[in-house]
């Protein structure tokens, strides 16, 4: 069974691993979506993350298909399960449709609860900041559906830090429900979070979730560069495929993950269990987010939290995001 920890310093307790879902729909259909929800189920993982625009490249059509498919899951589990949704992305064809407005927060709720089959959410999340509204028009909606009792907890995803401060302010000097977690891309070649975003969730408390800690699947070592992407992957699907490539997909990070491998090797360590246990070694606060597109998948990510490194085996690890060029880029 999973380890349970508080996120941040609110009062909610997650497990040490959290399901994303994300594939739900497109790279995994409904059947394969439910064994993958069984195993993590089944394994002590009762912490589930998802968003109202999943799936991954998915077209306006199939937006919520994700929230659906867990909906039809989530039945007799539920007050076990953690649930934590996202909004920001188009769920609709007008410009009211987007976007963190009151409008659309306080319509996009209600519809993440009907896919998603239940009557509260634990953690809402804005998926990205917006530059369009005010950020206390923001607070005031979440605010709101908090007192409604639709959702207990906030959070946001992909804000840069001095957003997340400047909420965290406005939240504490109005009496509006508090952003209690942050969630972040973090994995070995990619490590932006380190400069601002983490140490401001150590001093102000908030639980960090960190998604693609194996890099998109770059360091499970099945990509290539000189070999063309087969099946849906993050890095083919055709309207998450570019963005994919553009993180990821370059010769220095292929180099990187070379010298991870062979790491891996030395020491006979599993790397996708290496990577995400390297996620959890850098912080208590810290929550890995698991993704799969097959429920065998799982298998090797399930025994993250029992990889131990050296300080040596750190210090190797910290030379191949250092050696990586820096890029001025977050999401």
């Amino acid at each position: 069974m999973q380890d349970y920890v508080p996120l941040g310093r609110s009062g909610l307790y997650v497990t040490r691993l959290c399901l994303g879902t994300m594939t739900f729909g497109i790279q995994a259909d409904e059947r394969e979506s439910f064994a993958i929800m069984d195993k993590a189920f089944d394994a002590g993982i009762r912490f589930f993350d998802t968003a109202d625009v999943y799936p991954l490249g998915s077209t306006l059509s199939q937006t919520g298909l994700t929230e659906e498919i867990i909906g039809r899951w989530l039945p007799g589990r539920r007050q076990e399960v953690v649930l934590a949704t996202k909004v920001f992305g188009p769920t609709g064809p007008t410009p009211n449709d987007r976007g963190l407005s009151r409008r659309h927060i306080l319509d996009a709720v209600d519809a993440s609860l009907r896919r998603l089959n239940t009557d509260y959410l634990d953690l809402y999340q804005a998926h990205h900041f917006d530059p369009k509204t005010p950020l206390d028009e923001v607070l005031e909606a979440f605010d709101t559906v908090v007192r409604q009792g639709k959702v207990r907890y906030v959070g946001v995803s992909n804000w840069r830090s001095w957003q997340v401060a400047m909420a965290l302010e406005r939240a504490r000097c109005r009496g509006l429900a508090p952003v209690v977690a942050v969630q972040m891309r973090y994995n070995l070649l990619f490590r932006m979070v380190e400069e601002d975003i983490l140490p401001l969730c150590r001093d102000q408390g908030l639980g960090l979730l960190a998604y693609n800690p194996l890099a998109g699947g770059l360091l499970t070592g099945r990509h290539r560069p000189d070999r063309p992407e087969a099946g849906l992957t993050r890095f083919s699907l055709p309207n998450a495929g570019p963005m994919y490539q553009e993180r990821y997909w370059t010769a220095a990070n292929f180099a990187a993950v070379d010298r991870y491998l062979a790491f891996c090797r030395e020491r006979d360590l599993d790397p996708v269990a290496a990577a995400i246990a390297w996620v959890m070694h850098q912080d208590p606060l810290v929550i890995p987010i698991l993704g799969a597109s097959k429920a065998a998948q799982l298998d090797s990510a399930l025994i993250a939290p029992t990889v131990r490194f050296t300080d040596e085996d750190l210090a190797i690890l910290d030379q191949l995001w250092w050696s990586l060029p820096r890029r001025l880029e977050l999401r």
